[in-house]
């Protein structure tokens, strides 16, 4: 759905003043160790919004250490009930509610969203991924075996113990809450590291976990460049799964990048096709890890869904996402800005046809012109490397075999998406598309309940829905022997 068609929404607030830059430990503010601080940038404007503390090796260790001693058995954390962990995550959705104003506002100027999605989207995702999370605290269940012998057997699903949470830049209050929600309702604590570019909204929430009176050292926020910002998502996470082997074999979960293939089907709605590839790759300035970014078009179709597709990019107004009207905010930084624009050169030279945008606009900001290449060819770089950028890529395809090939051809598998009228053929495309999701005349659909995650090079594990939870907890298995067993 554009944002033109969303419901109304309240005005962003005005003078926002950032109250918390520090590093969080122990329910408290810190400076960082080393005294460091880094600048915050409101990408539209390129002004900077403040300075948050910087966090280093010994601001880590302390913040490990407390969220260690929370863990310990016996503490008020590890004691207590599983339905009173659901009623604190349950309170804490309640001031994501009151403060959703001031956060979505927030959201818009650090991250360059636009208001409307941020409000709407993002902040209305937060709050059911809390809500859901919550109800989960007090059902996580084990079960009995009927081993053989004489044995009782059960199973226990315990909290893995302390967990470090690295949050992207590209939704960074939702990924928060993706990460802290079911670690906390499992029973686990909590280190996080928001995102250099965009920690402002993780740091409010500090204050709502001080507020709700979450146990003092079970939620740690440290901002900060622990990681090398420089690299891919798939690269930054080579390394913390490297890092991971070479220490203690600790257990990693990962979220990574994606080229996600969204294939289109003659018999196709076709509207609603050009509608939702299209939102499938601008939304968020394309700043999506499921960014439909390979589109596949069956050729018969090919030439009329091209200029659908640029007729819809022009509709563009591009601006600061805070403005009424505006429909395409800024990229996150000028390292990204100049990527993007590279890859938009490396297509016109190339080969790939420019229909429409292809360079930067206006004089301050990180604002890219909508984009939209046809006569796509599998071997280009706008077609293998994931942009992360509004970029559409318009391929075509002959037949099913070969479209399916096509698709799989690539070292992601975060997403998919299939538009056709056929469900025969819906099932049999999505059944061998190696994506971790797979739409079908629809895309970028997520909810709390479902779980997401990727295949290949687009990580490992599932967030959210009930396999979630199961990244957060160890089973164990309890066998005691016992005189006689009845059945």
């Amino acid at each position: 759905m554009s944002s033109s068609a969303m419901p109304d929404v309240p005005a962003p607030l005005t003078n926002l003043q950032f109250k918390y830059t520090k590093i969080f430990i122990n329910n408290e503010w810190h400076s960082s160790v080393s005294g460091k601080k880094f600048p915050v940038f409101n990408p539209a404007t390129e002004e900077k919004l403040c300075e948050v503390e910087e966090g280093d090796k010994e601001d880590v260790d302390k913040a490990v250490k407390a969220a260690r001693q929370a863990f310990q058995i016996g503490s008020p954390w590890r004691t207590m009930d599983a339905s009173e962990r659901g009623r604190l995550l349950n309170k804490l959705a309640d001031l994501i509610e009151r403060d959703r104003l001031l956060l979505a506002t927030m959201e818009a100027m650090n991250g360059g969203k636009l208001f409307s999605n941020a409000y709407l989207m993002d902040l209305g995702g937060c709050i059911k991924t809390l809500r859901y999370c919550a109800g989960w605290a007090d059902k996580i269940q084990g079960r009995t075996i009927p081993m053989d012998g004489n044995f009782f057997t059960y199973t226990r699903s315990e909290p893995v113990g302390v967990c470090g949470q690295i949050i992207p830049w590209n939704f960074p209050l939702l990924m928060f809450l993706w990460k802290i929600g079911p670690a906390l309702s499992c029973g686990n604590t909590v280190v996080v590291k928001p995102a250099e570019q965009t920690p402002l909204t993780a740091l409010h929430m500090g204050s709502l976990i001080k507020e709700v009176c979450l146990l003092n050292q079970n939620v740690c926020m440290i901002s900060g460049i622990l990681t090398d910002s420089r690299k891919t998502s798939s690269g930054v996470g080579k390394l913390i799964k490297e890092a991971a082997g070479k220490s203690n074999l600790k257990r990693v979960s990962l979220e990574l990048g994606g080229k996600s293939p969204c294939i289109v089907f003659a018999d196709a709605d076709l509207d609603n096709a050009v509608e939702f590839a299209h939102q499938g790759v601008f939304y968020h300035q394309g700043q999506c890890c499921i960014a439909a970014s390979r589109l596949f078009v069956e050729e018969s179709i090919y030439d009329e869904f091209v200029r659908r597709s640029v007729e819809r990019a022009k509709k563009y107004v591009l601006g600061n996402p805070l403005t009424p009207g505006v429909s395409q905010g800024p990229q996150i930084d000028k390292e990204q800005y100049e990527k993007i624009l590279d890859l938009i050169e490396s297509g016109k030279k190339e080969g790939a046809k420019l229909e429409c945008g292809g360079g930067p606009w206006g004089n301050k900001g990180y604002f890219i012109q909508p984009t939209v290449f046809s006569d796509v060819t599998d071997d280009m770089r706008i077609a293998k490397e994931e942009i992360f950028g509004p970029v559409q890529q318009i391929m075509k395809f002959k037949s099913l075999d070969d479209v399916i090939k096509r698709a799989n051809n690539t070292f992601y598998g975060l997403a998919a998406g299939i538009f056709t009228n056929d469900i025969d053929k819906a099932i049999t495309v999505s059944s061998a598309l190696q994506s971790g999701t797979v739409w079908v005349n629809c895309y970028s659909v997520v909810s709390a309940q479902c779980p997401f995650g990727g295949f290949k090079m687009s990580g490992n594990g599932r967030e959210l829905g009930e396999y979630g939870f199961h990244e957060y907890t160890e089973v164990k298995t309890v066998t005691i022997k016992i005189s006689q067993k009845n059945s």
